[in-house]
């Protein structure tokens, strides 16, 4: 019978690892809930999001104080993330919440996430050293440089609202993206950017997607508050000390091991989603109810 101290040791494992390593909640929290604790994957990514955005709150707050926010950017991806949230929730609750596969797609799309998660942080070195051969030298002047940057994502405004898009398709679906590919996409657009900067940028970003994700799935029913509250009491104090003690841990050694973990996940995850039955609505429930009485 799994209960409270199950999910608070949950919440500390995965809060630990964030700490450690800055890999999303995303990408570790909903992976254990529907395999080890056989949670629902809508009840999964749906208390998972809600999650996502109070333990990323706290760290928005830090880098907002710090000046590590470009703000150009955080509204140009929220622009083409919020409304492709709505939508993608709009279609799960018209089209597929009530469909034999309505688990299957989740769980396939969070394989899918999670896989492309696994490559990414197993090659995250290949990948930057990718990605450094086309960077300019980096301008010592912070405020200047983030002057330049304002105006590129003016310039890029189009790119960086269909990345919104993407990522609010992918976070409603599956909970994972938020971190890993969005700063991704951003060192990509804007090489010259300090990755403070870049990771403040998509830890506020992420916030807000995710709030709104989470409430989506809420309106649904696809929120347990009980499992939420244990996961948080578990993981925020285990967040602050994986961040103090991990300069002292192995923290590729670690990356490595949760991105092969994930990635193995992920593939699991497509080969044998999770599958199910239609939600009964009352009037077929009724339909039911009065054959079983006639017979």
């Amino acid at each position: 019978m799994v209960g409270p101290l199950e999910f608070i040791l949950a919440g500390v494992l995965v809060g630990f690892c964030v700490g450690v390593t800055g890999v999303g909640g995303g990408s570790l929290m909903t992976p254990i809930l529907i395999s080890l604790f056989k949670i629902e994957p809508h009840i999964a990514i749906g208390t998972d999001l809600l999650y996502a955005a109070i333990s990323k709150f706290c760290g928005s707050l830090v880098h907002a104080k710090k000046m590590n926010i470009v703000w150009p950017i955080v509204i140009w991806l929220a622009v083409g993330s919020i409304p492709a949230s709505f939508a993608t929730h709009w279609v799960l609750e018209n089209y597929l919440s009530q469909s034999t596969h309505y688990k299957m797609v989740l769980t396939v799309v969070l394989g899918f996430m999670l896989t492309l998660t696994g490559i990414s942080i197993v090659f995250r070195s290949q990948i930057e050293t990718f990605f450094n051969k086309y960077h300019k030298q980096e301008l010592p002047d912070m405020t200047q440089d983030l002057e330049k940057v304002k105006l590129q994502a003016a310039d890029k405004r189009a790119l960086i609202v269909i990345m919104g898009v993407v990522l609010g398709v992918f976070v409603t679906l599956s909970s994972v993206g938020a971190g890993a590919f969005g700063i991704m996409a951003l060192v990509l657009m804007f090489p010259n950017l300090p990755m403070i900067r870049i990771i403040g940028s998509d830890v506020v970003h992420a916030v807000l997607l995710t709030l709104v994700a989470g409430l989506g799935h809420m309106s649904s029913g696809n929120v347990d508050f009980h499992l939420l509250v244990w996961l948080l009491v578990g993981s925020i104090p285990a967040i602050v000390v994986g961040t103090l003690v991990s300069s002292r841990l192995p923290e590729k050694v670690i990356r490595k091991v949760l991105g092969i973990t994930l990635f193995i996940i992920g593939i699991n995850f497509m080969v044998n989603p999770v599958k199910s039955k239609p939600i009964s609505t009352p009037e077929t429930a009724t339909a039911v109810s009065e054959a079983q009485a006639s017979q």
